[in-house]
């Protein structure tokens, strides 16, 4: 039987995965914010084989309210249909690729839990890990049977709404996986206010990342991070960051590093300044 992964795979096993008789399904899930359909584009130039793409705004969001955030997640019975067409069942082994060193992988991997998906890793390293270790990139599209919408089932992968939140700000440790410029407040290109939620902590989300755009050591990770937490556990954390996307890539770290059970804020920071009553912080 074909190992399962479930946060991080390197690029060498993927080939030998890829290569056996229980081929994970890949999804290419690059993305850039401020050019939306350069992602796509750079999949049809070339990408991994078999590898399907995903796009954030029309796939992995949902309708967007204007009070609701950038990228709000989709009705579960979508995004159910989005992996049926992808042809990803309860039983698929699922690798997530981008070329940003994670950061749009993570939200797929977040939301595959957030279906009750547990066999979905994400390449480490991304598009670039994977040519670095010899593997081919392709241009034809793959032909993949459509499937049923994934079946509902219990969600892995816990939020909170921003209510609840602002109810109990006391109760979590709050993580924001901005820039740090960011989240004191200093600039803000992309939401129309700037600063971050009252008791926030920041960890950007490029900081479980070594030098060269892989994740360091899962023991580096849990160092770090317990350091960040202090006494919170896992279980009373909640990421955020600009529209609920790099703050996945913190869930990530934090469940590679053997610390699970955080919570995200899928609304994050566009959301949560979207209504003017809410309090905001800045500086350090």
């Amino acid at each position: 039987m074909s190992p399962t992964f479930t946060t991080l795979i390197d690029a060498p096993r993927l080939r030998q995965a890829l290569a056996g008789p229980d081929a994970p399904i890949v999804v290419d899930t690059q993305f850039d914010l401020a050019n939306p359909e350069a992602g796509n584009a750079a999949w049809r130039e070339g990408h991994v084989p078999g590898s399907v793409y995903l796009h954030l705004d029309r796939d992995l969001s949902g309708a967007k309210s204007g009070r609701n955030g950038r990228h709000p997640l989709p009705a579960r019975e979508d995004f159910a249909r989005t992996l049926g067409r992808a042809g990803i069942s309860p039983a698929t082994q699922v690798v997530v690729v981008d070329a940003q060193s994670g950061m749009y992988a993570a939200r797929l991997w977040w939301m595959l839990r957030w279906m009750g998906h547990e066999r979905v890793a994400v390449l480490d390293g991304g598009v670039q890990a994977w040519a670095a270790a010899g593997g081919a990139l392709v241009r034809d599209a793959a032909q993949r049977p459509a499937l049923p919408p994934y079946p509902a089932t219990t969600t892995t992968a816990a939020t909170v709404d921003a209510d609840t939140l602002a109810r109990t700000l006391g109760a979590w440790r709050l993580v924001d996986a901005r820039a740090g410029e960011r989240f004191r407040g200093e600039v803000e290109p992309l939401d129309p206010c700037a600063g971050h939620i009252p008791g926030a902590s920041n960890r950007c989300f490029k900081d479980n990342l070594d030098a060269q755009g892989r994740f360091k050591p899962a023991d580096l990770l849990r160092r770090e991070f317990d350091a960040l937490l202090g006494h919170a556990t896992a279980e009373r954390t909640v990421h955020q960051c600009g529209s609920g996307v790099t703050a996945c890539h913190n869930l990530l770290a934090m469940e590679h590093a053997g610390l699970r059970g955080s919570r995200l804020y899928p609304g994050s920071w566009s959301e949560w300044c979207a209504d003017p009553g809410r309090p905001v912080a800045r500086g350090g």
